[in-house]
C-alpha cells in the first residue's frame, strides 16, 4: 500500500487491515516480541515535535506502527496518520503532504498525531518542518518522526530552536534492547548461551528472532547491515574499498588508541581529513563512538590525542567483521577476539543507557585512562566511575595499582569472577548488563 492507501484505512480506524501496518502484522509469525524501551513511553498527548533517530534493524518502524495502532484505539478513527518518506521526492513535497494530511484528521480527535517514518531520506527536511510550524499549521498536532543518523537528529535540534512544543523532551535514540528483556523473553531458549546470543544479536530483534528459531544469524540478516551501512557511504561519495580498508583497521587496532594519521596510513588513505571524514560517518550512523583518554587530575577529555574507537552497534559489528560469526560457537572460538568484544559490550551498553536518560546532548564520545603502565578502559566522570573489562578471570590483587593511582576512586572489573573490597568489585559482563 502506498501512503495514500493507508490512511484511507486510518482515516476510518481500519488500521488491522493486512498491508496497512505491515511491520506490526508481522509480528504475528515471529517467536518473541520484545518491548523497546528508550526512554519514550507513553507518547505525549500535547502537540510538538518528536525526533527518534537509531539505528536499521532494532525495529524503529515496528514501534512506529504500534503507536499509530495504539493511537487509534485510544482516541479514534482518523487521530493518526502516516507518511513513509521513501514516496516523497524533496522537502517542498513534504510541506504538500503534511499540509494534506493535517486536514484529514478527524474533527472528533481530541489527539492528532502524524507519523513520519525515515523523514533523514529527505535532504534538508528541517526546512519543511520549520516552515510549517512557522506557519502556525501544525498548532494541534504531534509530529512523531523516524531516521537513521544521529547527525541528522543534532541538526534537526540546531535548527528547529523554540520549534518542538512544550514537550519536556523532544530528542530520543532508538537503542537496542536491553539484556533483561532478552533473558525475561528467550532466556529460556538459549540458557546457558543467553550472553552470546545477546552479544551475537547485538540487541536486534530481527537477529534475535532468527537466532532463536535456526541457531544462527542468517546472511540476510548480516546483509541487511552491511548493505545499509555501505549504502550511507556510497550516497554519501566514498568508497567502498576505502570503507572496508577503514574498518579493517578498527578491527586490527581495536582496544588500541590511534590517531588520525595512523588511521589514515593502515587503511591506506590519502591523508587524515579522509580518514576522520569515513570515520565521522560511522559515527553518524551510531556504529562506532570515539572514546578518548581522560585527564582525572583536570577532569577534561584530551582530544588532541589518539582515541580508541569502540563499536556501539553489535549487529554491524559482527556483521563486517572479517570473521564472519554467525552462530554461537562461531562467536564463542573467536579466542582473544572476544575480549574485545566484551569491551564493544560495555561500550554499546554505557551508550544505550546515556541515551535512555537523555540527560543533555546525544553522546559523542566516551572515555578512558591510560598510564606508562596501565590503563582503564571506561572512565564514566559523571558517575564518578571506573570500569575494566576482561574476558578472563583476576582477582583485587591484580589492580593494586589503581589504590594508589586514585584515592578516593572504586574500580568496577569486569571479568568471570565475583569479589567485593572497598574500593575494587569484581562482577561479571552479565552483572554489568542486568545492572540499572
Amino acid at each position: 500500500m502506498d501512503n495514500s492507501e493507508i490512511n484511507q484505512c486510518l482515516i476510518i480506524g481500519e488500521f488491522a487491515r493486512p498491508c496497512v501496518l505491515p511491520h506490526l502484522n508481522n509480528l504475528k509469525d515471529v517467536p518473541f516480541v520484545f518491548k523497546q524501551d528508550f526512554g519514550l513511553d507513553p507518547l505525549p498527548t500535547e502537540p510538538g515535535l518528536i525526533i527518534i533517530r537509531g539505528p536499521r534493524q532494532y525495529g524503529k518502524s515496528t514501534w512506529l506502527e504500534g503507536q499509530i495502532a495504539l493511537t487509534i484505539k485510544q482516541f479514534g478513527a482518523g487521530s493518526a496518520l502516516y507518511l513513509n518518506c521513501d514516496e516523497i521526492s524533496d522537502y517542498l513535497h513534504l510541506i504538500n503532504e503534511i499540509k494534506i494530511l493535517n486536514e484529514l484528521f478527524s474533527t472528533t480527535a481530541i489527539v492528532k498525531r502524524l507519523f513520519i517514518d525515515e523523514i533523514t531520506a529527505i535532504p534538508d527536511w528541517e526546512k519543511a518542518i520549520k516552515r510549517l510550524i512557522d506557519g502556525n499549521e501544525l498548532k494541534n498536532t504531534l509530529l512523531v518522526t523516524t531516521g537513521s543518523k544521529a547527525t541528522d537528529l543534532r541538526r534537526g535540534i540546531e535548527r528547529l530552536p523554540g520549534r518542538k512544543g512544550k514537550l519536556n523532551r523532544t530528542n530520543y535514540i532508538f537503542t537496542p534492547i536491553s539484556y533483561a528483556e532478552f533473558l525475561e523473553k528467550c532466556g529460556q531458549v538459549f540458557k546457558t548461551d543467553s550472553l552470546m546470543a545477546y552479544i551475537l544479536s547485538g540487541g536486534s530483534p530481527v537477529a534475535i528472532n532468527a537466532l532463536a528459531s535456526t541457531g544462527r544469524i542468517p546472511e540476510y540478516i548480516s546483509t541487511i547491515a552491511t548493505d545499509w551501512i555501505f549504502g550511507e557511504f556510497a550516497a554519501s561519495g566514498r568508497s567502498r574499498a576505502h570503507l572496508i580498508s577503514v574498518l579493517q583497521s578498527l578491527y586490527r587496532m581495536a582496544g588500541t588508541p590511534i590517531g588520525q594519521a595512523k588511521l589514515a596510513r593502515e587503511s591506506g588513505l590519502a591523508n587524515n581529513t579522509t580518514a576522520q571524514g569515513y570515520i565521522d560517518l560511522l559515527i553518524d550512523l551510531m556504529a562506532v563512538i570515539p572514546s578518548f583518554h581522560y585527564d582525572n587530575e583536570r577532569g577534561i577529555s584530551l582530544f588532541r590525542k589518539p582515541c580508541k574507537y569502540h563499536f556501539i552497534n553489535l549487529n554491524v559489528a559482527l556483521s563486517c567483521h572479517p570473521k564472519k560469526p554467525r552462530s554461537i560457537d562461531a562467536l564463542k572460538m573467536l579466542g582473544e577476539d572476544l575480549g574485545v568484544i566484551f569491551e564493544w559490550t560495555v561500550a554499546q551498553e554505557i551508550w544505550r543507557r546515556i541515551c535512555i536518560k537523555g540527560e543533555g546532548d546525544l553522546p559523542e564520545h566516551l572515555n578512558f585512562w591510560q598510564s606508562k603502565e596501565h590503563e582503564i578502559d571506561f572512565v564514566l566522570p559523571e558517575e564518578n566511575r571506573f570500569i575494566e573489562v576482561k574476558s578472563g578471570s583476576f582477582n583485587p590483587v591484580n589492580f593494586t595499582w589503581f589504590l594508589t593511582n586514585f584515592q578516593h576512586h572504586k574500580l568496577t572489573v569486569i571479568n568471570k569472577n565475583h569479589f567485593d573490597t572497598a574500593r575494587i568489585i569484581g562482577i561479571t559482563l552479565e552483572d554489568f548488563l542486568l545492572s540499572s
